[in-house]
């Protein structure tokens, strides 16, 4: 059997039409997602059901045929998993138990007892290796630290993650306490995710943009980098895929620091600045606007083209620069692909 797509371009292979998946394809844009949340009840019921968690990756699967299937869950669950308190609010998202203090850090769970919580998202895992067609990838995530953290200080999502640069700022020593705790439960998350069946792993570093000079280095890069060493060497061969959203000028360089084997871009930067900056390392991943996902016409066809065109001299997943949003049009997502794939 010839190797999926998506692997063939994390190896750096130039392929005449990218492979193509979607930041949070599967989600409240599909009224089948929406049945099936409906089913669940709740959000976190929905991520711990693993029949569930398996049905609505695999949604998108059987509507658009993408590439990749990625795993669905949410990057909260290993903090709940390390002992974190979590709860969704109704229309205001995810809360969480605040951690201020070394001794909050050390008040978490050890590492090793992740895994009783987390068993569920193995057994999805489990349940999409087995379901999915056999030219599909599936791809397992976890967020990155410093992200992760910025939920696990503030309690909740914040517009310029303040609190953790806070904590960051006063006492050091306990922020990198948690960044350690997180970078190594993380290991363990993705590992047994690995082992459960997904051939591909991307880490999620949403708020990356917000950090700079040596705190990039240290709590985006390094995380990352000890990340990804110790998952390719449990796991040789194991592709991952990094995604330090909006890094502008830290996306130069960051998959050699890294080890990462792709670096996805969001839309912050143009596919040519990517082109120049980043593809020139390897594999790049993105970077279309998500508003064309709403918006649609021949303005998507000719974004779509921009883009494509862009990263045709090198290796390239074609993706949107962030995840789809919930007012998005699927009829815009089927088109979309049509495009990618020369129709």
């Amino acid at each position: 059997m010839t190797e999926k797509t998506i692997l063939r371009a994390l190896k750096g292979e130039i392929l005449p039409t990218p492979p193509i998946w979607m930041m949070r394809q599967a989600g409240r844009y599909l009224p089948e997602y929406r049945a099936t949340r409906a089913q669940a009840g709740d959000f976190l019921t929905l991520c711990y059901t693993p029949d569930l968690a398996a049905e609505v990756t695999l949604q998108p699967i059987r509507r658009f045929g993408f590439d990749a299937a990625i795993l669905f869950a949410d990057i909260l669950l290993l903090p709940q998993a390390l002992g974190a308190d979590l709860w969704f609010t109704t229309g205001e998202g995810p809360r969480l138990s605040t951690i201020a203090t070394t001794q909050d850090v050390d008040g978490l769970k050890p590492v090793d007892a992740i895994h009783e919580t987390l068993a569920p998202v193995y057994e999805t895992v489990r349940i999409l290796a087995r379901e999915l067609p056999a030219e599909t990838t599936l791809i397992g995530f976890a967020g990155a630290p410093w992200t992760v953290a910025t939920y696990m200080i503030a309690g909740r999502g914040t517009p310029d993650q303040a609190p953790a640069h806070a904590l960051k700022a006063a006492d050091r020593a306990a922020f990198q306490a948690l960044i350690d705790r997180i970078t190594d439960g993380t290991i363990e998350y993705l590992s047994m995710q690995v082992q459960a069946g997904a051939e591909v792993v991307k880490l999620f570093d949403s708020w990356a943009g917000s950090l700079r000079g040596q705190d990039f280095q240290d709590f985006a890069v390094e995380p990352a980098r000890r990340i990804i060493a110790a998952l390719k060497a449990r796991h040789p061969g194991l592709p991952v895929i990094a995604f330090p959203r909006e890094a502008g000028a830290g996306y130069i360089g960051f998959a050699k620091a890294t080890g990462a084997d792709c670096v996805a871009l969001d839309n912050s930067v143009t596919p040519e600045w990517g082109a120049a900056n980043v593809q020139k390392d390897g594999c790049v991943q993105g970077n279309l606007d998500p508003a064309h996902m709403i918006t649609g016409g021949a303005a998507l066809d000719g974004a779509v083209r921009h883009v494509l065109h862009a990263f045709s001299k090198g290796p390239h997943i074609f993706n949107l620069g962030h995840g789809i949003t919930p007012d998005a049009d699927p009829e815009n997502v089927a088109r979309m692909i049509a495009v990618v794939r020369g129709g």
